[in-house]
């Protein structure tokens, strides 16, 4: 495994939907998503300078057992991290986005800890930094290598970016990936980084909701397209491909299986299109197992994530290869979860013997 950390700038809203807003008839519509796709195209250059120059967020001291918040107000200006607006352990304020955001952290600390053992995003207690009213009608969230970032949305076509603790989750479990298998942002890789970001913002919503497998939507984003969006939200991992079809979002192109694989210049070679064939995996194989989630089919994904064998550059085969050892290693050679792993794979089409 690499061990040179690359941070990414990686937003819930991918590229390919903001590009179809910005076509938009609306012209009010097709700016805001104009000056979104701009700010985050300036966002993703800053991050491969810092890259370069390898700055990377300091180690904490070793974890311990609660998290480190702080969520800060950007005022609706875009200089991070902001005015410092409420620390860990002080009492909710009358800002619910600010609420949200600070409940949302604990969450995704509290899955990892609890289900993995884990110790915050990096495993040794990093604090937890979020930014809220981030610029003016910014229509995404972002993780930028070091902190969370959320915009308030247009209030059109997406509301409050914390509205959906999956979507913290999602974001911040781009630096459980930063700080494990590092898996390069492109083509398959980046699908599978986008994916490992799903698996986890739905078991945190999961974990929150204390949900079994089939009582989970397996929806990234739910609530937060606004009312008069034809769509349910970002991505389904149950049914790839049927989040959202509407006039000024288009139609979800997510596929669910190899066959349907998309191939693409656009959006760092479709990493958030193509995750939806892991994600599918994923679903089937938790679904297949059945109860929480977390505890096998979350425990057999956060193994080969963190196992040490995964390349920064592995393709979907490589992980389910992976994925099968892991599940043999943790449950049993034969047993239900390694069967199961192999079939969920079969049924999406990827090899993983």
């Amino acid at each position: 495994m690499d061990t040179n950390r690359h941070p990414v700038f990686c937003t819930i809203v991918p590229p390919h939907l903001l590009d179809r807003i910005a076509l938009s008839e609306d012209a009010r519509r097709a700016d805001i998503a104009q000056r979104t796709l701009e700010h985050d195209s300036l966002q993703r250059t800053r991050r491969r300078i810092t890259t370069v120059r390898g700055i990377a967020p300091a180690l904490a001291a070793p974890g311990g057992e609660r998290p480190e918040r702080t969520v800060y107000d950007a005022e609706h200006r875009t200089r991070l991290p902001g005015t410092k607006v409420r620390g860990e352990g002080s009492e909710p304020g009358q800002d619910a986005t600010v609420n949200r955001a600070y409940a949302g952290l604990g969450a995704t600390f509290e899955l990892f800890r609890s289900a993995f053992g884990r110790h915050s995003i990096d495993d040794a207690g990093l604090p937890l930094d979020a930014t809220v009213h981030y610029g003016v009608e910014y229509n995404n969230a972002f993780w930028d290598g070091r902190q969370m970032v959320f915009g308030d949305g247009d209030g059109d076509l997406f509301l409050d970016f914390t509205v959906s603790v999956d979507i913290i989750g999602h974001e911040l479990a781009h630096g459980v990936t930063q700080y494990t298998a590092n898996l390069e942002y492109y083509k398959q890789a980046g699908a599978l980084n986008e994916s490992m970001s799903d698996v986890f913002g739905s078991l945190i919503k999961q974990y929150t909701l204390d949900q079994t497998a089939d009582q989970a939507d397996w929806l990234i984003g739910a609530g937060l397209l606004g009312p008069d969006v034809s769509g349910v939200a970002l991505r389904s991992m149950k049914a790839p491909g049927t989040a959202y079809d509407d006039d000024e979002l288009g139609k979800d192109p997510q596929p669910a299986t190899m066959d349907d694989y998309v191939n693409t210049s656009r959006d760092n070679g479709g990493v958030h299109i193509n995750s939806g064939i892991p994600n599918h995996a994923f679903y089937l194989l938790a679904t297949d197992l059945g109860g929480k989630a977390w505890e096998r089919a979350g425990q057999i994904w956060y193994d080969t994530l963190t196992g040490g064998e995964l390349g920064t550059k592995a393709k979907f085969s490589d992980f389910a290869r992976l994925s099968v050892a892991a599940a043999s290693a943790r449950f049993g050679d034969g047993g239900t979860e390694h069967q199961a792993v192999l079939k969920a794979w079969s049924q999406v089409g990827v090899p993983a013997e």
